[in-house]
């Protein structure tokens, strides 16, 4: 292992809370938020797949 990639482990981390927001907004059912942490959801995990794809266009990864 080279050691951590922290760019990657606080998308994660934003991706995990991501999904659980999704669920607590299901459980208080409220449409707004759920659209929102899904939105964000979506955002977070696109953004670390571009990541991943520049990180390994530079030979970074």
């Amino acid at each position: 292992m080279r050691g951590i990639k922290w760019p990657f482990l606080c998308l994660a981390l934003a991706a995990t809370l991501s999904m659980m927001g999704i669920g607590i907004a299901i459980g208080v059912r409220s449409p707004l938020w759920i659209a929102v942490t899904l939105f964000a959801f979506i955002s977070v995990m696109g953004l670390g797949f571009m990541t991943k794809r520049k990180m390994r266009e530079k030979g970074n990864l």
